[in-house]
């Protein structure tokens, strides 16, 4: 948690004032008992002139004008407490926030992989959010009921000392209570957090993945899992409630046991002579006091005991660094433009290789095409390109340069274009999801992408820039989406534009439209397919399969030499009816 503490230094002094306000409550809280034993030693137990009990009235009057004063300046600090409270704990769950976002987009695919969606919006909401309200409570009563419990022990001694043994052994054995179970729960709600996790990665799969679920028919099995998932989480959620749920009886237990043995033992006092009435009702309502303070602190110790393992999960993303390897510069190779020296890579330790010693070099303007079939390493091996992961030996290099060196990731993301497999638009408009390749691109330059990429009469249609996109481009068929796609990557120009099966829901005359626009821009080209024509016109075609490179050469040399090739095209084309795809 020392991370965290970080972030209370822009609201250190809410964070002081906070508690001062509410010690000042509490003050005014711990002199109310002595001024009711006065009221009733003095304003009502006074004979004055034989009437009996109201003799002393000026006094009641006065005593009781005090209580009014107290009772408004305690509200009026606690007021003052609750805001400075609540500023600190919503300014340190803001940038908290902030960083685990930034921290997000920083980290690796790996690493992305590795923490999964849901964990990491689990992380970003409800944990900041349990944080949150930790927060608030600690500034609160974290002082406040540890002052009260104290000083009424200590006002106590001042008013009978005889009844301190009483309140030590109370407050002994409700701190033990206390201790014991914040012992017991903070690892299991840690647990019980990590199947929330489970619970959200669920819903968020059946929200995002809705329309293939009810293609297939699989609502009921996805019920059935979601009902597991979530009755875990219910049976984590009751068994560690039941055991903290605990304290608020147990305290009750304890110290109505202390109020009888304090009422007995004063009653013996005031028979004797020794205690007045009126201070018996003061350790009375002391106790009374401490009563509230330890069931306040008891839920206190729920709350932060939640936080704190929420905590210890927020700091472990915030302390995460890339897996990314970074090294020193070096000297530029003077090389072509992209060099893969034998390339070898896999997602996590123990597994099989994704690609394997993949070696071969690109010049800057041309176009290579990627082919192989379904998990033949294509997308990863693209990847290595942006260093959205490390290779675990060997090489890649842009421009001369080892794309792991320190500063390169930048450069790499201002110099590279990339439309991945899956087609994402943002909800807003045409134009904002079309500036997110370059912020200060004019709208000749907009439509100038989005003619290459065969999506301006799609624009037209939908009403120019300014028409709307729903979340996720749900307003945009596939194939809109994937151009809409490749235009907002052509927007920014880059050196280096990576098309990874971005055409695969375009019609043949469409994505050939598009393969002749991108000749056009002198620009490297990796495009990633599994449909021989779109790689065929390719200046330079890379076959892989299970990892590993099967042939490297231009459409008629792979075709001849190269059977995965040959493989791919046969399967696609029907030579008897004059090579037409299939």
């Amino acid at each position: 948690m020392k991370k965290i503490l970080t972030y209370f230094k822009p609201y250190k002094w809410q964070s002081l004032l906070g508690p001062f306000f509410k010690l000042l409550e509490a003050t005014f809280e711990l002199l109310v008992p002595i001024i009711v034993g006065l009221i009733v030693d003095k304003g009502l137990g006074e004979r004055v002139g034989g009437a009996y009990p109201y003799a002393n009235k000026p006094y009641v009057f006065k005593m009781c004008g005090v209580l009014g004063l107290f009772g408004l300046l305690g509200f009026a600090f606690a007021v003052a407490a609750q805001y400075f409270a609540a500023r600190t704990a919503t300014g340190v769950s803001a940038g908290l926030r902030r960083d685990l976002f930034r921290k997000i987009q920083s980290l690796s695919y790996k690493d992305v992989d590795t923490l999964g969606s849901a964990t990491m919006l689990t992380r970003m909401t409800s944990d900041v959010d349990k944080l949150q309200s930790g927060i608030n409570l600690t500034l609160r009563l974290f002082l406040r009921s540890p002052f009260i419990v104290f000083g009424a022990m200590l006002t106590a001694y001042f008013v009978s000392p005889d009844s301190i043994g009483i309140f030590a052994l109370t407050i002994v054995a409700l701190a033990a209570v206390v201790y014991a179970v914040m012992f017991i729960c903070m690892p299991l709600y840690r647990r019980a957090q990590e199947k929330l996790d489970k619970v959200l990665l669920s819903t968020r799969e059946n929200l995002t993945g809705a329309r293939v679920l009810r293609a297939f028919c699989l609502e009921d099995e996805e019920r059935k899992l979601f009902s597991e998932r979530n009755d875990e989480l219910t049976k984590s959620r009751k068994f560690v409630g039941g055991i903290a749920n605990i304290t608020n009886p147990l305290t009750y237990a304890i110290v109505n046991a202390a109020t009888i043995w304090l009422i007995w033992s004063g009653a013996i006092q005031v028979e004797m002579g020794s205690l007045s009435q009126g201070s018996v009702l003061a350790l009375y309502n002391l106790m009374g006091q401490i009563l509230i303070e330890l069931i306040k602190l008891a839920n206190l110790i729920v709350t932060v005991t939640k936080a704190a393992a929420c905590g210890n999960r927020v700091e472990a993303v915030l302390n995460m660094q890339s897996s990314l390897c970074v090294t020193e510069d070096q000297a530029a190779i003077q090389e072509d433009f992209v060099v893969f020296d034998n390339v070898t890579m896999r997602y996590v330790e123990g597994a099989d290789n994704a690609v394997e010693g993949v070696t071969f070099s690109v010049k800057k303007g041309e176009t290579v095409g990627i082919i192989g079939g379904t998990g033949s390493g294509k997308t990863t091996l693209v990847n290595l390109i942006p260093h959205f992961y490390d290779v675990r030996s060997g090489q890649v290099r842009v421009d001369g340069r080892s794309v792991q060196e320190q500063g390169m990731q930048r450069m790499l993301r201002e110099r590279i274009g990339v439309v991945p497999q899956k087609a994402t638009l943002f909800k807003g408009t045409i134009r904002e999801n079309l500036l997110w390749g370059r912020a200060d691109a004019t709208d000749e330059e907009l439509m100038a992408a989005a003619r290459i990429a065969q999506v301006a009469e799609v624009i037209e249609e939908k009403g120019g820039l300014d028409a709307p996109v729903e979340q996720g481009g749900k307003n945009f068929s596939g194939g809109q989406k994937q151009r809409l796609t490749i235009a907002r990557a052509l927007v920014r120009n880059p050196d280096i534009l990576i098309l990874d099966d971005s055409s695969s829901a375009l019609d043949y005359a469409t994505d050939a439209a598009l393969r002749k626009g991108l000749k056009e821009l002198k620009t490297t080209v990796f495009i990633v397919s599994q449909r021989a024509s779109s790689v065929r016109d390719s200046d330079k075609i890379v076959v892989l399969d299970d990892g590993k490179v099967m042939g490297i050469g231009t459409h008629d040399t792979l075709l001849s030499g190269c059977e995965t090739y040959r493989e791919i095209y046969d399967s696609q084309y029907d030579e008897k009816a004059g090579g037409q795809a299939v």
